[in-house]
């Protein structure tokens, strides 16, 4: 129950970061994937998310 919680309030922060996130070029690398459905944009970030994982664990790793 807790890793859902987690997730979801993950969530939240990224889709509510989003717009800072995009001007320091997430989702805007290859491997991530855009698709526009009428008015709305989809973002599909999976090299993002990678990348953000990988610095995750360094950090973590260094503390």
């Amino acid at each position: 129950m807790r890793f859902i919680v987690t997730l979801f309030v993950a969530l939240i922060v990224l889709a509510a970061l989003q717009p800072w996130l995009q001007k320091l070029g997430v989702g805007r690398l290859p491997g991530d994937l855009r698709f526009r459905i009428g008015k709305r944009e989809i973002l599909l970030p999976f090299s993002s998310t990678l990348l953000l994982t990988v610095i995750a664990f360094l950090v973590g790793r260094l503390l």
